[in-house]
């Protein structure tokens, strides 16, 4: 595959075998694991799931890979190679389903990836997934800071999240122009159902304006929903016109309940 190429589609293969080591040990894999892999690129790591767990589902885009990744995978009898894009693939499916997903993932779609296996694979339990260092920390970002936003708070509220480790631009090639990290998810509870994905995302609208405001703006919004929000914030102890960044997962959790309760 040409550097273009892999740079199109956000791909950074991994070369260095001993971070693989540290994956599988973030990872916590056993033979009883079933894996999903997004990003499965030329199989370094695919070969080393294969290796330790009792399934693996690997997912690549991109068809030039086709023959490598398959050839990657042929000594492997429980590997399911699936050729498209992950975020068109019926995750629901997968069968046997997966309980972990361990992943290089491509840059561009990482973030909807991840918050789309903690919705749709509620049998999944761990994450350990390779990501640029901004999604990373953004995920992982607590309430109150520049980088907490909509897909911190999605995750969260599903998961700990916590940035594990940054690693080396060398580890890839070719060599990308951003940082990356390790990142692990630990599942707490199910994921956001589409009510609350929707008030969060409502909530966040409108960054410089106060939350019970964005509420009021956005599509369809209840009339008195202004007034009904400032009163619930000041029952949580907040303020009346706090944003939404101040509020951590579990309050804005609750405050969407009161209010449609």
């Amino acid at each position: 595959m040409s550097t273009r190429r892999a740079r199109d589609l956000g791909q950074n293969f991994l070369v260095d075998r001993n971070l693989l080591d540290v994956i599988e040990r973030l990872a916590r894999l056993d033979e009883e694991d079933v894996v999903l892999e997004i990003g499965g690129g030329r199989g370094i790591l695919s070969q080393r799931l294969a290796e330790r767990v009792g399934h693996v589902h690997v997912v690549e885009v991109d068809p030039r890979l086709e023959r490598e990744l398959r050839e990657a995978l042929a000594p492997f009898a429980d590997v399911t190679l699936y050729l498209g894009d992950v975020l068109e693939l019926d995750l629901a499916r997968l069968r046997p389903p997966p309980t972990k997903v361990v992943a290089n993932l491509p840059y561009g779609i990482a973030a909807t990836a991840i918050l789309r296996t903690i919705s749709e694979l509620p049998g999944v339990t761990r994450w350990v997934v390779m990501v640029q260092r901004e999604v990373g920390e953004r995920l992982a970002a607590p309430a109150g800071t520049g980088a907490y936003g909509i897909p911190s708070v999605l995750a969260q509220l599903a998961c700990e999240v916590k940035v594990l480790r940054r690693v080396s631009r060398t580890v890839f090639r070719p060599v990308p122009n951003v940082d990356s990290v390790l990142v692990g998810l630990e599942r707490r509870g199910p994921g956001a159902d589409p009510a609350l994905r929707e008030f969060v995302r409502d909530a966040f609208a409108h960054r410089r304006k106060a939350l019970a405001g964005s509420l009021a703006l956005a599509p369809g919004a209840d009339e008195g929903v202004r007034e009904r929000a400032r009163a619930a914030l000041v029952e949580l102890g907040h303020p009346a016109d706090v944003r939404a960044e101040r509020l951590a997962p579990e309050e804005l959790r609750v405050l969407q309940r009161r209010l449609v309760s």
